[in-house]
């Protein structure tokens, strides 16, 4: 793990920068943990909760940023467990803005069209009617192959980790699966996202806040500590996949 602060970077933006860069070591899978949102909002001197609207925002540029690189998968750390402890206002201000961006979304067809989209943790924590453009949004894109965007909302690494053991309890106990049967792959199996991401970038802070525990087990992790979310570049996202690029991942061998 490490932060940009000592590393020299490639800069994406030179003549010759996309002919160095090898679109073939472009990670697949990538996790974004998306913090400061607020911060950010504070030194516009705004309202907290306002500096939310810049970081929607911002995804919509991410998730193109993305498709022309060539990435199949991508995970977006949006709202914890944590996070339903927010102040009542904010957090009233944040269901709006879920329901009104989602169901925003859900009707642009032609702009979900490469999207297959996806919720995962404990939704059933929030207000119903984010709830239902959640899932409906869900089977609208089901069949849809290009880019696969996961949003972590009620989200949490130790939670999904609990959820994923009661699953495996209520099989045992129903007699549907053997105990002495249980491993790894079981247990990915009823996880709440079943793939691995190659990359996690986290920004404003050098932690993964809980994020995708099991998962990130042989992750790339970089760092952006002095980077609010809403400030994320293209250049950015370069930069960490040039890292990546540079890597050698020897998954323990």
């Amino acid at each position: 793990m490490f932060s940009f602060i000592s590393i020299k970077f490639i800069n994406p933006y030179r003549k010759d920068f996309y002919m160095n860069f090898n679109k073939d070591k472009v990670p697949k899978n990538i996790g974004i943990i998306l913090d400061g949102n607020r911060r950010f909002a504070k030194r516009l001197m705004l309202k907290p909760w306002k500096g939310h609207e810049w970081g929607h925002k911002k995804v919509e540029k991410l998730l193109n940023w993305c498709k022309e690189l060539g990435i199949k998968e991508i995970t977006l750390y949006v709202f914890s467990i944590e996070n339903f402890n927010r102040p009542k206002k904010e957090f009233n201000y944040l269901m709006n803005l879920f329901k009104e961006a989602f169901t925003k979304l859900k009707s642009e067809k032609e702009k979900i069209k490469d999207y297959r989209i996806n919720f995962i943790g404990r939704l059933k924590m929030f207000p119903k009617g984010v709830q239902r453009v959640m899932y409906e949004l869900m089977e609208d894109t089901k069949n849809h192959k290009r880019l696969i965007v996961n949003f972590a909302m009620a989200y949490g690494g130790r939670a999904e980790i609990i959820d994923t053991t009661r699953r495996i309890a209520s099989l045992v106990k129903s007699g549907k699966l053997n105990v002495n049967k249980i491993n790894e792959n079981i247990f990915e199996k009823n996880l709440y996202l079943k793939g691995q991401p190659d990359l996690i970038i986290r920004t404003s802070e050098q932690r993964l806040s809980g994020f995708l525990l099991w998962q990130s087990a042989y992750s790339e992790i970089m760092f952006l500590p002095n980077k609010l979310w809403p400030e994320f570049t293209k250049r950015d996202l370069l930069k960490c996949i040039t890292n990546y690029n540079n890597s050698e991942r020897r998954f323990g061998r």
